[in-house]
């Protein structure tokens, strides 16, 4: 026989004091916990929404990045006459050289700038963007000192707004777009013409990688040993989507996300001690009741169960205040550093369900290892024991 659950639920709204500051140091620790995994969550939606299937980067050999790789002229010029590369509906060979610089443009947070990654390509470039869309103002216009700014850069610089000016290479650069590519990394970048990029600084040919389409999956073995048997070049092969997955784990929000994890570990200790001493307190207080409890036949394993629920109960009342502490930061757009790259990456905190349910479990947990020792004690006492404290 169980004891009647409304027993325990009684006892905790009858110790309000203790209920709540057990709650809130439970609730400060799943918070930390979502709020950690919330981030890991935006910056895999920005890097897993990044990429076509069949597109493929070709870059130098050991570069591990756009920004440090190079491609000489005569090596783009070997790459676009490969068939295995699709081919737009008049002909044109699906494949964009590239060029890379950062530059730095003083944002919300930080006044003093941050670096920005900016993108040169042909028009062929964007046509093989097919999910970017303009959102406000138009697309550059090629040999012209214009850009395009992706949503996220937009949104957290005040320079990269339609009709503002961005000072770098030789001169002024006008914003005369806004686009947005999903949640894709595209978001965090300034996009222009590369012809115009390049002759701003200084780079007589060559790029910094080369974005091809395949005509299927089938013809990416030829591509890679057409490339890699080349002896006029020196370049390696990657699929855009695996490029931009391996970024993750370059990106601050790994340090950030070992961080977090161990924030929360010491909190949930020091919670876990929380809740043992409140339910210690609860076991000395209510001997008399664990008397009697057993005395009209509830069994040792029964007060055990009683103790152990109203433990879990209270931890979950501090997960659920926890879960809803971070809710807030749900969308919430922020920028965070790549090691690879040197700029800042735009992305939006995702607190999902299944981040709270880990909350959730996680705070259960503490309920559990805290409520135990309590427990097991409440449950030993014997009749005369429990009445003899009392």
């Amino acid at each position: 026989m169980l004891v009647p659950l409304r027993y325990n639920l009684r006892n905790l709204v009858e110790r309000k004091g203790t209920t709540i500051m057990t709650a809130v140091g439970i609730a400060l620790t799943v918070a930390v916990l979502v709020t950690t995994m919330a981030l890991m969550n935006g910056l895999n939606s920005v890097f897993a929404g990044t990429g076509h299937p069949l597109q493929v980067l070709v870059m130098r050999k050991s570069a591990d990045s756009e920004l440090s790789s190079t491609v000489k002229e005569e090596s783009w010029q070997a790459i676009r006459t490969l068939p295995q590369i699709a081919r737009t509906q008049d002909g044109e060979v699906m494949a964009s050289p590239e060029g890379m610089q950062v530059i730095n443009l003083p944002s919300v947070d930080n006044p003093d700038g941050m670096n920005v990654t900016i993108r040169g390509m042909l028009p062929i470039g964007l046509r093989m963007r097919e999910g970017a869309k303009i959102r406000e103002g138009r697309w550059n216009d090629p040999g012209k000192r214009e850009v395009v700014a992706g949503s996220g850069i937009a949104a957290r610089y005040p320079s990269a707004k339609v009709g503002q000016t961005i000072r770098f290479g030789r001169g002024m650069w006008t914003v005369v777009g806004v686009f947005s590519d999903g949640d894709s990394a595209a978001n965090s970048e300034l996009w222009t013409d590369l012809n115009q990029l390049r002759g701003d600084f200084e780079v007589s040919g060559g790029c910094n990688s080369v974005l091809a389409r395949l005509t299927s999956d089938n013809a990416r073995p030829g591509f890679e040993k057409a490339i890699t048997d080349d002896q006029r070049v020196t370049l390696s092969v990657t699929s855009e989507q695996a490029y931009y997955k391996s970024l993750t784990q370059s990106s601050m929000g790994t340090l950030l996300q070992f961080i977090g994890f161990f924030v929360a570990v010491i909190m949930a200790i020091g919670a876990g001690f929380a809740a043992t001493n409140t339910m210690y307190a609860a076991v000395s207080r209510r001997a008399r009741e664990v008397g009697t409890l057993r005395a009209i036949g509830f069994r040792r394993s029964a007060i055990l169960l009683s103790f152990m629920f109203e433990s879990v109960v209270l931890s979950l009342i501090g997960g659920v205040i926890g879960c809803l502490l971070s809710l807030p930061l749900n969308n919430l757009s922020a920028g965070i550093g790549n090691f690879q790259t040197f700029s800042e990456m735009a992305f939006r905190f995702k607190v999902t369900p299944g981040a709270m349910a880990i909350g959730l479990g996680f705070a259960a947990l503490i309920g559990l290892i805290g409520g135990f020792l309590p427990a097991f004690a409440a449950a030993r006492k014997g009749i005369v024991q429990s009445m003899r404290e009392a």
